[in-house]
């Protein structure tokens, strides 16, 4: 996965200027999310991406294997996006919601495409990888929670259910992917801040 760092070697997670995935998954991506997963067919995908039958059953061994690898792109580049936000951030809670909000924000509308496959295609896969993208799900949430209970531990934030709230504000930002345009009268930057201005409100800090 390409990934821009800044001059110590850390991951510069606000910058979305080069692409994610390889060129296979890309053009995978743009498949399914015109077509969706049932309509896009193998031989679609093959030529979509330049390639023969052969050549892609050379890379993947089936369209499934293909959507699997997409969510999984999805999951770890925002993990990864988040993992450098908070460490940014340090141990003040304050400023690790509005990090995090801001890297939720930023990825769901840089990644629009990506972000919204991986949310609405879940029940394309199989049990086993269900769950695995669940456990990757979960696991990013978590981060949101442990922020929330942190700040309400240091009676900065007005928080009585931190898992509720974090399930609200993830559904917020993730919701961007529906929407965002880059063409639109927001830019991503924009959108990110007014977000994290309404995160600071719902936990009682405006």
């Amino acid at each position: 996965m390409d990934t821009r760092t800044g001059p110590a070697g850390e991951l510069d997670w606000r910058d979305f200027s080069e692409d994610s995935l390889p060129p296979l998954l890309r053009s995978a991506v743009h498949s399914f999310v015109a077509h969706g997963y049932h309509g896009t067919s193998t031989r679609a995908l093959a030529a979509a991406a330049g390639l023969s039958l052969p050549g892609l059953y050379y890379h993947f061994p089936s369209k499934h294997a293909i959507i699997v690898a997409v969510m999984d792109c999805a999951m770890q580049e925002l993990w990864q996006r988040s993992m450098a936000a908070h460490a940014e951030a340090g141990d003040d809670a304050m400023r690790a919601l509005q990090l995090h909000i801001e890297c939720l924000a930023l990825f769901h509308a840089h990644r629009k495409e990506l972000a919204f496959l991986a949310s609405t295609e879940l029940r394309s896969l199989a049990p086993a990888a269900q769950n695995l993208h669940i456990a990757a799900r979960d696991r990013q949430e978590h981060l949101l929670i442990d922020v929330l209970q942190l700040g309400a531990e240091q009676n900065a934030f007005d928080v009585a259910d931190p898992a509720q709230l974090a399930r609200a504000l993830i559904t917020m930002c993730t919701g961007i992917s529906q929407w965002f345009s880059p063409t639109g009268p927001l830019s991503a930057t924009a959108i990110a801040q007014d977000y994290v201005l309404y995160a600071q409100r719902l936990v009682g800090r405006g």
